[in-house]
């Protein structure tokens, strides 16, 4: 499926980076851990990082029912961004950085359902810390009702992605100045035990270990 573009998720400029397949938007956000969720709030714009999940064509954040922003009917934009490289050009003017991003704009919806809520929690924690929803105690009555969970339709998207060398003028290629890409990684350290765990005590396997 593709994406369906709207006068909001239109590229203007370099256009060529735009992907329009649905799945290049999932691979985006399902790569992720974390979303910035943008907004108005007593009239200023809000940026706030947090974290998300994804069921099919729905993007679900959660947080305290006491936070203000967490409302539904709030008009929303939620991106997710991955840095691959840098860039380095012969002419600062063409230094750029190689990315995957994700734009999703949309109203967000408190989620009343309590299936729904329970599968948005879920995915989540799921998204996060694979493995972790069957191995962790789920939460009480009393959680559930102090969490607000929101939905965001993916419908109204965009995806932009850049790849390669940098993109430097014909008269600019010399053999004088280097001109090449640092590509830049994210790895998972080694498992850190809270101190209430037996000393040695291997963690369960679907703790990330790499």
């Amino acid at each position: 499926m593709t994406l369906s573009p709207t006068s909001r998720t239109t590229l203007g400029r370099l256009r060529e980076r735009g992907a329009t397949d649905r799945a290049d938007l999932y691979a985006v956000l399902d790569a992720g851990l974390v979303c910035h969720v943008g907004l108005v709030r007593d009239g200023d714009p809000v940026v706030l990082p947090t974290g998300y999940g994804r069921i099919d064509d729905t993007l679900y954040i959660h947080g305290s029912s006491g936070a203000r922003w967490l409302r539904g009917g709030t008009s929303v934009c939620v991106t997710v961004t991955h840095l691959d490289g840098i860039v380095y050009a012969r002419s600062v003017f063409h230094f750029s950085m190689n990315y995957r991003s994700a734009v999703v704009l949309g109203t967000a919806r408190t989620v009343t359902d309590e299936t729904e809520r329970w599968d948005a929690l879920r995915a989540i924690v799921e998204h996060l810390a694979p493995g972790s929803w069957g191995y962790a105690r789920v939460p009480s009555k009393r959680e559930m009702a102090a969490t607000t969970v929101l939905a965001v339709d993916l419908a109204e998207a965009s995806v932009k992605i850049r790849t390669g060398p940098p993109g430097d003028d014909a008269g600019d290629i010399t053999d004088e100045v280097w001109a090449g890409v640092v590509p830049l990684t994210s790895a998972y350290g080694v498992p850190e035990a809270d101190a209430h765990v037996p000393a040695g005590a291997a963690p369960p396997a679907h703790v990330r270990t790499r």
